[in-house]
């Protein structure tokens, strides 16, 4: 307990004055205690106990009026202090009598941000993107001409696929948070359901309307629901289903992930749109009876199931390399947590610049072949801008240290930029 040591020094007080000083000591006393007992009351509720010792003593030397006047003009200073920040926290704006508060002096909680916003996070939106492009650069594609590209059954038919496959896309994606919340705290804390700006129920809620109305529109529509169409969001569907979902988690064996989006990415979307846009958008085009028609006989469909079934591996590959720690935690058994992250990130990077070489010499070679010269000028073109990317993916590498996560991704993310830019310009090789 405190001690109060009261020293009368060489003052002599009357019998009145000494009685006054003594009661006034007792209370002066039981406000010490209380003030003493109130600040370790809060320190042991939000700290843990240091070791002990014993509290300081409260020493006061002499007691006079004017020690008396000063403790209670410091004590009323006090609880004017804390009814103001009361008031503060209450009010926000102002406290006792009008008096403006310093903001600063008030802690406020961190709101979440808008649900639209921490929605699309939630799409991954550098898949969606990626959809969003791909779709109408295979219809272009598949046109027999660009003319018409441009009516109102093509556009139709291009709306009605493209609307299931941006909810199927958030379907696939969002499943996969769903199932990596833990692996995605220590690989990407910046997700919404890993940094609580999105509920477990509320992702769950949102993954299942989009996995609804991507399945009905695929089959109710008695012109548009096509056999290629079925085929890109079931198939899409159930692999990516089988990627994350427990028991499955295909995810945990690397060949199976690489197939799974390899898959998708390659013949599923590609041939699988490519066959829905001649079926349903474009009456001069002979018809090419399913999706395994188009990939036999249509090079063009064959051409992009290709190229992108080649840049699915890089994508496969490249992801996870930053992602090593939470999956060896995790027990992931990716090719970088058993190959490491450097030949992973050579072996992509290397991949992605071979491809992009051998398919603008490719093109450089079809120029010969092209029917008429804007043909020709479009594939040099084209071909040209592949030999660039792929010196590009070479340059841009020897700046990245492939055990640097933050490095890697941000070169990832580039590398879906490269993605892009080929669905935009593969309607040009034709």
């Amino acid at each position: 307990m405190p001690m109060l040591l009261v020293a009368k020094g060489n003052h002599q007080f009357k019998p009145k004055q000494a009685g006054a000083m003594a009661a006034l000591s007792s209370i002066l006393h039981v406000l010490a205690i209380y003030t003493l007992f109130r600040q370790l009351s809060c320190s042991y509720a939000f700290c843990p106990a240091p070791a002990a010792r014993p509290p300081p003593a409260l020493i006061i030397s002499k007691v006079g009026p004017s020690d008396v006047r000063n403790a209670s003009a410091s004590l009323h200073g006090n609880i004017r202090h804390s009814r103001t920040r009361v008031a503060a926290l209450s009010i926000g704006a102002e406290g006792d009598e009008g008096v403006p508060i310093n903001n600063d002096e008030v802690e406020k909680k961190p709101s979440r941000p808008p649900f639209p916003l921490v929605l699309w996070r939630f799409t991954r939106p550098h898949t969606i993107i990626g959809s969003a492009i791909a779709i109408p650069s295979i219809f272009l594609l598949a046109a027999p001409t660009y003319q018409s590209f441009f009516t109102l059954r093509s556009f139709s038919s291009l709306i009605y696929a493209a609307v299931p496959s941006l909810f199927m896309n958030l379907y696939i994606t969002g499943l996969n948070q769903i199932t990596d919340v833990e692996i995605d705290k220590i690989n990407k804390p910046e997700l919404p359901i890993a940094k609580g700006d999105l509920s477990y129920s509320t992702a769950c809620i949102v993954v299942l309307v989009a996995l609804v109305i991507s399945l009905a529109m695929s089959v109710v529509h008695p012109i548009f629901s096509s056999s290629g169409l079925q085929l890109a969001l079931w198939g899409s569907c159930l692999l990516g289903t089988l990627y994350s979902l427990p028991p499955f988690r295909m995810k945990k064996h690397p060949l199976l992930a690489a197939f799974c989006i390899v898959a998708v990415r390659g013949t599923i979307i590609n041939a699988g749109f490519y066959s829905h846009a001649v079926a349903t958008a474009f009456d001069s085009v002979p018809q090419i009876t399913g999706v395994l028609g188009c990939l036999l006989h249509d090079w063009k469909c064959a051409f992009s199931s290709i190229f992108f079934a080649i840049f699915g591996i890089v994508i496969a590959l490249m992801k996870d390399v930053p992602d090593i720690h939470g999956d060896r935690t995790f027990n992931i058994r990716s090719f970088t947590v058993r190959l490491g992250q450097k030949r992973v990130f050579v072996t992509a990077k290397n991949l992605l610049a071979l491809l992009f070489g051998i398919v603008g010499g490719a093109l450089m070679k079809w120029t010969t072949m092209a029917p008429d010269l804007s043909v020709t000028v479009r594939r040099g073109l084209v071909g040209l801008c592949c030999w660039v990317a792929g010196w590009w993916v070479n340059k841009a590498a020897v700046a990245v240290d492939a055990e640097d996560s933050e490095g890697v991704y941000n070169y990832y993310m580039k590398l879906w930029n490269l993605f892009y830019l080929s669905y935009l310009a593969l309607p040009f090789v034709s």
